[in-house]
């Protein structure tokens, strides 16, 4: 009987979806960083560069038991990219990164508390792999789902993410 462990269904789940942001983030234009849909959104390529930064701050939930958002000496995101080839290149270290973390990890550290904290405040706190999926890759598809919209106002055809795109002249629409 063949069976499938969290770490396993962890690291699918992470390569299907690295696979799909990547064909999402190639397709963000650079000169036009400073597009924003509402003036209470992210700029484009602030929120290009959240989904990319995400990555890193997964890889604290397979190897920390907390982070605390008070701490000065807490890990902080690289400067912001000034191209899509430097936004691409970080996402695919990142990627590779938290990639690695999984594969040295397994069940049982991914059954371990994470507990993300302001100081005394817990925000949240739940076994590493349940904040992974959460906090991490839902977070990430959230986030990755808007990035889609501004595309879409922008008028920039998109990929397919879970089955082909309304650009996708295959589809029909």
């Amino acid at each position: 009987m063949h069976t499938s462990s969290l770490q396993q269904n962890i690291l699918a789940e992470l390569d299907h979806e690295l696979a799909t942001t990547r064909k999402l983030l190639e397709r963000v234009p650079y000169e036009q960083a400073d597009f924003t849909p509402h003036p209470k959104s992210m700029k484009l390529w602030q929120l290009a560069t959240h989904v990319v930064n995400l990555l890193a701050f997964n890889q604290l939930f397979v190897q920390h038991a907390s982070r605390d958002f008070l701490d000065p000496n807490g890990p902080k995101p690289g400067p912001t990219p000034t191209s899509s080839e430097e936004l691409l290149q970080r996402f695919d270290q990142y990627g590779a990164s938290l990639r690695q973390a999984l594969q040295d990890s397994d069940d049982e550290k991914l059954t371990d508390s994470f507990r993300l904290h302001r100081g005394e405040q817990t925000l949240m706190e739940r076994p590493k792999g349940a904040a992974i999926r959460i906090m991490g890759l839902n977070h990430s598809i959230h986030h990755r789902g808007q990035l889609s919209v501004y595309l879409r106002l922008l008028d920039i055809p998109l990929p397919g993410m879970y089955g082909p795109s309304a650009d996708d002249p295959s589809w029909g629409m």
